[in-house]
C-alpha cells in the first residue's frame, strides 16, 4: 500500500520525501479538501523529488464547468506530475460526473498518455450535495481514467469512516478493483486507521492532518518524523500480512 503524502510547499515536500512517503502530491488545504496549488510551486516540488518517488497534483474540489477543468487539467499536465486528481464536488448526478472526468482525462491522455487520473467522490457527499461516492468507481472505468478514490469534503474532525461503513468501503476498493482499477482512501485519517484501510485492500492511503504538526491540516506544518511514523505503521502492517501468508 501506498502512502501519499500531502504538501502545501516545497519545504513540507522536502520533509515528505525525508520521511520515506512514497507519493508526492501537492494541494493547497486553505482552497478545501482537494485545494488545487500554483503550477509554478508544483513544478518547482517535482524537480526537488527523485524520480524514484512520484508526484501527485489536485485540480480541485471541481465545479461542474467540463470545459473550464479540462483546461485546468492541460495545464497541470505541464507540470511534469504522475498523477492529477479530480474531486467530484459540484457534480450531483452521475451523467454529469461521467460527462467531466471524460472530458478531464481526454485533456490529460493528449498532453501525455503516460500521465494517471485519479477520481476522487467524497464520504460526505450528502453535506455538500455532490455525486454519491459509491458511484465513483463507474465513473473512474467510465472516464477511462486510472485511479478511484474517496476523501472527505468537510474537515472538521469527522473521517472516512464516520460516512461511510466498512462493508461500504470494501466494495468500493472491490468495484475499483473490478474494473482494473486501483483504489485509494483519504479522509482525514489518523495513524490508528491504517491498519483497517490496509484490511480494506486499498492501494493507496492519502494523509495530510496526520503528517502534519498538532494533527492540523491547515495551520500545522508536515515533519519527516511524522512521516516516517506513518511509514513505519504501514511497513510494520505489510510485513505482518505476509507473515500470515
Amino acid at each position: 500500500m501506498k502512502l501519499l503524502i500531502s504538501p502545501k510547499d516545497e519545504k513540507e515536500a522536502a520533509e515528505a520525501i525525508a520521511g520515506g512517503a512514497d507519493i508526492i502530491d501537492v494541494k493547497n488545504p486553505k482552497e478545501g479538501a482537494l485545494g488545487a496549488n500554483f503550477p509554478w510551486i508544483i513544478k518547482r516540488i517535482r524537480e526537488i523529488t527523485p524520480k524514484n518517488i512520484e508526484v501527485s497534483c489536485t485540480l480541485g474540489d471541481v465545479p461542474n464547468l467540463p470545459g473550464a477543468m479540462s483546461l485546468a487539467a492541460l495545464g497541470a499536465a505541464t507540470t511534469g506530475v504522475d498523477y492529477i486528481k479530480a474531486g467530484l464536488y459540484g457534480l450531483k448526478t452521475e451523467e454529469d460526473a461521467v460527462y467531466l472526468t471524460r472530458s478531464v482525462t481526454r485533456a490529460v491522455r493528449d498532453f501525455d498518455s503516460s500521465i494517471k487520473v485519479v477520481i476522487t467522490g467524497y464520504a460526505d457527499a450528502s453535506r455538500v450535495g455532490s455525486v454519491n461516492p459509491m458511484l465513483i468507481p463507474d465513473i473512474t472505468h467510465k472516464a477511462q481514467a486510472d485511479i478511484a478514490m474517496i476523501d472527505t469534503a468537510v474537515k472538521d474532525g469527522k473521517n472516512l469512516f464516520t460516512f461511510l461503513t466498512i462493508n461500504q468501503l470494501r466494495s468500493f476498493v472491490d468495484a475499483a478493483h473490478d474494473h482494473g482499477l486501483k483504489a485509494a482512501l483519504a479522509g482525514s485519517l489518523k495513524k490508528e486507521d491504517l491498519p483497517a484501510v490496509y484490511a480494506l485492500g486499498a492501494d493507496v492511503v492519502g494523509l495530510r492532518g496526520a503528517a502534519c504538526t498538532h494533527g492540523d491540516r491547515v495551520d500545522g506544518r508536515i515533519t519527516r518524523e511524522t512521516v516516517r511514523e506513518l511509514v513505519e505503521v504501514v511497513r510494520r502492517i505489510e510485513k505482518q500480512a505476509e507473515f500470515k501468508i
